[in-house]
C-alpha cells in the first residue's frame, strides 16, 4: 500500500482496504436516499466521453473481483478550494465518504506575520483526524519555515504538506504564487526541496498540465518535482489560462503516471461515480480528487466511493434533504464563526441547483445574513418546490 493509501485508510477499523468482499447491489438502501448525489451531472462539452466506451468498462459488472478490489483501494480527495472548504464543508465531506480533506489554501507569507485569520484556517473540523494543509507563496525559505511551524502546531493532525503551484486566480499569479510558479520550474524545484527538508510529513505538489494556452509541460514538470522531493503530484488536466473551461485532458494525468514512481492524483471533470471510474480507469492514478463537483454536492463522495466499489448508485436525495444539508452546514458554520453568515450564500445556492423555484430563491439570499434569514428563504423554498410539482402534475394529467 502507498502512504498516500495509508494516510487514507488505516484509522477505518471495520475496513482492511483491498480485501473488501463482493459488493451487494442491496447494500445502499439502508438510508442510501439521505445520502446520495442531489443532482445529476450538467451536461459540459466532455460528455463525449460517456460514449467512448471508459464508462462501461470501468464500471463493468463483469469485472473480476481483483479490478473492483483494486479500484476500491483508491482515496478520494475533497480539493483544496479557497473561500469553499471551510470547515463544516469539509465535515460533511467527511461524513459522505470523502478520505482526505484540504485545508483552503494558505498563505505562506501570512502565516508568517502571525495572521490570526489565516492560522484559523488550520483549525480542524470534529470529525477530521488528519488534514492536508495547502500552503502557497513563492520564497522558497518563508514556505519550509512556515511548513515546519504548521508541523509543530498540528502534529500527527497533519496529513501532509501540499503545495499549491495550479491556482489560476489573477490575484495569485500576479504575486508569482500558484500557478505562475509552472513558468519559474527552477524556483517550483527550489520551493519542493527546502520545505520537504523542513518537514517530516510528506510534501506533495499540486499542478496544471501547464500555464500558457496550449501549453503542456506537465511530464518534465512532475519529473521535476519529484525529483526535489515531492512525495506525491496533484495534475489538474487544463492550463492555467482555460481556468475551468473546457474539458479536463486526462491523457495528460496518465502520462504523468507513467513518468514519476510517486502516487500520482488525478483531478479534473468528476462530478460523479461513471467519471471517477473512468479517470482512474483512463489514467492508472493513485487518488480521485473532486473540487467543483462537490460544490453544493457533498454526496458526490459517496457516490463515487460505491461505484469504485462495485456498488449500486445511491438514490437521488429529495429537496427536502437537500435543503436540511444547507441548513446544517450553516448552523455549523454559525456555531463556529457567529450569526454573520453572508459567506454562506454561494453555499446555499450551489445545494439548492435544480429545485423548483430555486431561481426566485436566490435573488432572497442574496440579502441573507443570519441562519434565521437563510431558514426563511429555505423553507419558502419548500413551499413554493411542492405547488410547482402538483402544477405540472396536473398540467399533465390534463
Amino acid at each position: 500500500m502507498n502512504w498516500l493509501r495509508k494516510v487514507a485508510f488505516e484509522e477505518r477499523p471495520a475496513e482492511v482496504v483491498g480485501d473488501r468482499e463482493e459488493t451487494n447491489a442491496s447494500s445502499s438502501s439502508d438510508g442510501g436516499a439521505s445520502r446520495a448525489v442531489p443532482h445529476e451531472p450538467e451536461a459540459t462539452p466532455c460528455g463525449f466521453r460517456a460514449s467512448s466506451g471508459l464508462f462501461e468498462h470501468a464500471a463493468s459488472p463483469s469485472e473480476g473481483l481483483d479490478a473492483r478490489k483494486a479500484r476500491s483501494s483508491i482515496p478520494v480527495l475533497l480539493a483544496p478550494m479557497a473561500g469553499v472548504n471551510d470547515i463544516a464543508f469539509r465535515q460533511l465531506s467527511l461524513e459522505l465518504g470523502c478520505d482526505i480533506t484540504y485545508t483552503e489554501m494558505v498563505s505562506s507569507k501570512a502565516l508568517s506575520f502571525a495572521n490570526e485569520k489565516t492560522r484559523h484556517l488550520l483549525d480542524r473540523a470534529p470529525n477530521e483526524r488528519r488534514v492536508a494543509v495547502q500552503l502557497f507563496g513563492h520564497e522558497p525559505d518563508t514556505m519550509a519555515r512556515e511548513a515546519a511551524w504548521i508541523e509543530s502546531e498540528m502534529g500527527d493532525a497533519l496529513a501532509y504538506i501540499d503545495i499549491n503551484m495550479g491556482c489560476p486566480a489573477r490575484k495569485i499569479v500576479k504575486k508569482g504564487d500558484g500557478s505562475a510558479l509552472m513558468t519559474t520550474p527552477e524556483l517550483a524545484a527550489e520551493i519542493v526541496r527546502k520545505v520537504s527538508a523542513a518537514v517530516e510529513h510528506p510534501t506533495t505538489v499540486k499542478f496544471r498540465k501547464g500555464y500558457a494556452a496550449g501549453e503542456d509541460i506537465a511530464v518534465d514538470f512532475a519529473r521535476r518535482m519529484e525529483d526535489a522531493g515531492a512525495a506525491a503530484v496533484a495534475v489538474h488536466g487544463r492550463t492555467a489560462a482555460q481556468f475551468y473551461s473546457g474539458c479536463a485532458d486526462w491523457d495528460v494525468i496518465a502520462r504523468v503516471k507513467a513518468a514519476v514512481e510517486v502516487p500520482v492524483i488525478g483531478n479534473g471533470d468528476v462530478t460523479g461515480g461513471k467519471e471517477a471510474c473512468a479517470l482512474v480507469a483512463q489514467t492508472g492514478c493513485d487518488a480521485v480528487m473532486i473540487g467543483r463537483g462537490a460544490q453544493g454536492n457533498p454526496w458526490v463522495f459517496e457516490q463515487v466511493r460505491a461505484a469504485l466499489n462495485g456498488e449500486a448508485a445511491p438514490a437521488l436525495p429529495t429537496p427536502e434533504q437537500r435543503v436540511a444539508m444547507a441548513h446544517r452546514h450553516a448552523e455549523i458554520l454559525s456555531k463556529r464563526i457567529g450569526n454573520n453568515l453572508v459567506y454562506m450564500r454561494k453555499h446555499v445556492m450551489w445545494y439548492l441547483r435544480g429545485i423548483p423555484g430555486a431561481s426566485k430563491a436566490r435573488g432572497e439570499l442574496n440579502q441573507c445574513v443570519t441562519l434565521d434569514d437563510f431558514d426563511r428563504v429555505l423553507e419558502q423554498l419548500l413551499v413554493d418546490a411542492a405547488r410547482i410539482e402538483a402544477e405540472e402534475e396536473r398540467y399533465l394529467a390534463c
